[in-house]
């Protein structure tokens, strides 16, 4: 260890981040492992880079709002895309998912606090009877995938330095939710320093470098670096469908995405809602210098936000609700070591530190600057780039916040909204109250039907339900 020590003592000190060890002497053996496990971790050279561009202002920007123009995307059918073109992109998806050729990806780094939830926030109940976590859910889906394709779907979950050993206990605990433990794989999101307005690295304790991690664009780099875009080539995976673990109504594999996707030769596609407020806070889908990208809804000036066309439409309508299908191919390029990657975008924050005395600092205004990557900035590097629409009742309801818009309340009853949708158009008397909820509680396990056309399916098993009370559909 004294040899390892040494060696980065050194490259700390020529990169003028000796302050770093400054309590080494004051350090246990356990302690002096886990700051060497820290300081080992950090690319200098990167950081270096990156405090570089950030000291001159040169992080990625939005550039010329005068040139920004709204993205096309494909809209649904009942919105005016083309049937026949959608019923060709399912046929296309389904054979794909047939073949082996997806597997789910999950975004899942994040705790549970802001919803008073002590654990990983995959873990989160989630549903209205059963309680079901978001990562039960997220299996159901996409175990009835794997029944209806007869393909073995691998799930990646990307985890997190402070959620990983609970997360994988969670699972374990529930079994891997009979998706089998070798078809579940997990691996943690990069990290990077957290630094002052100085450039110097901060430490949250005497024997802990803070690392932030490095954002959901990160989410490529750490599949090649774990290993994980390696064991997608040996089964065969060349798509990946991207999803992050707040939404519960998501489609986990919708074989018309992936149709559309292969059927526009796409590197990387998305799906998009038509926002109902200009200044919903969703990314806007653009056109920027013949490129396509996604401009955060805090950079899109409100002007553009709410600039209309002559049939009263907004014209920037799509918005971003970070689903996609990625090649397998643009993750090897752009995650790799070589020089395609994603920029890093800049942020000050408030960070709890350590001063000089050792005692932790608690700021009260920002400063220190972290360093992230956005998944949606692979837009713009990869080959044909693709936006189709969905319909946000059925797919986008996302638990964020613990009370009000995106809070477990109303995703519960978005979720009950869309059970007595789906049994109402397979022929049952559901009453509802005037927002189309249940006047008694209604759950639909996705084993059970997964969509509104697996429901249907079963008409002559749902004829004889007794909506007078609480009703749980279910294997």
């Amino acid at each position: 260890m004294r040899e390892r020590f040494q060696q980065l003592q050194t490259a700390y000190e020529a990169a003028g981040q000796e302050q770093v060890f400054a309590f080494w002497k004051k350090l246990t053996p356990t302690q002096r492992d886990g700051l060497i496990e820290d300081a080992a971790a950090v690319d200098l050279k990167e950081l270096g880079r990156l405090w570089a561009q950030y000291s001159k202002g040169s992080q990625a920007a939005v550039g010329d709002m005068n040139a920004l123009m709204p993205a096309p995307f494909e809209p649904v059918s009942q919105n005016g895309g083309d049937p026949k073109r959608w019923a060709q992109a399912e046929r296309v998806g389904k054979e794909a998912i047939s073949q082996g050729r997806v597997a789910c990806f999950t975004v899942a780094g994040g705790q549970g606090t802001r919803l008073g939830y002590d654990g990983p926030k995959g873990a989160f109940p989630c549903t209205v009877l059963r309680k079901k976590s978001l990562f039960e859910i997220f299996a159901e889906k996409i175990r009835a995938a794997r029944m209806r394709y007869g393909a073995a779907i691998p799930w990646f979950i990307m985890t997190s330095r402070h959620n990983h050993d609970q997360t994988l206990a969670f699972f374990r605990e529930h079994k891997f939710f009979g998706l089998g433990e070798l078809n579940v794989h997990f691996f943690s999101q990069g990290l990077m320093p957290v630094v002052d307005f100085n450039g110097k690295i901060l430490l949250e304790s005497p024997d802990r470098i803070a690392l932030s991690p490095d954002g959901h664009g990160g989410s490529l780099r750490a599949m090649v670096r774990s290993g994980a875009i390696d064991k997608m080539k040996e089964m065969g995976v060349d798509l990946l469908s991207y999803f992050q673990v707040d939404n519960p109504l998501i489609h986990c594999v919708d074989p018309a995405f992936v149709g559309w996707h292969l059927l526009g030769n796409s590197q990387f596609s998305s799906k998009a809602l038509v926002k109902t407020d200009p200044l919903e806070k969703v990314g806007a889908f653009c056109m920027q210098n013949g490129k396509m990208s996604v401009i955060e809804y805090s950079d899109l000036s409100d002007e553009l936000a709410q600039k209309r066309g002559a049939d009263g439409k907004l014209e920037f309508a799509a918005g971003s609700i970070a689903i996609h299908i990625i090649n397998r191919e643009l993750i090897e390029s752009l995650g790799g070591a070589g020089a395609q990657t994603l920029p890093f975008h800049f942020a000050k924050k408030k960070a709890e530190f350590v001063g000089k005395d050792g005692e932790l600092v608690f700021p009260k205004e920002p400063n220190a600057v972290k360093f992230e990557m956005f998944v949606f900035d692979a837009i713009g590097e990869a080959k044909n780039p693709i936006v189709i629409e969905t319909v946000r009742e059925e797919e986008f309801s996302p638990i964020k916040n613990a009370q009000g818009v995106d809070s477990p309340q109303s995703s519960l009853r978005d979720q009950q909204r869309q059970a007595a949708r789906w049994l109402i158009a397979a022929g049952c008397d559901v009453p509802v109250d005037k927002e189309g909820v249940p006047l008694h509680p209604i759950e639909i396990s996705p084993l059970f039907a997964d969509s509104a056309e697996a429901l249907l399916e079963k008409k002559d098993m749902l004829q004889h339900l007794d909506f007078s009370k609480p009703l749980y559909l279910g294997k």
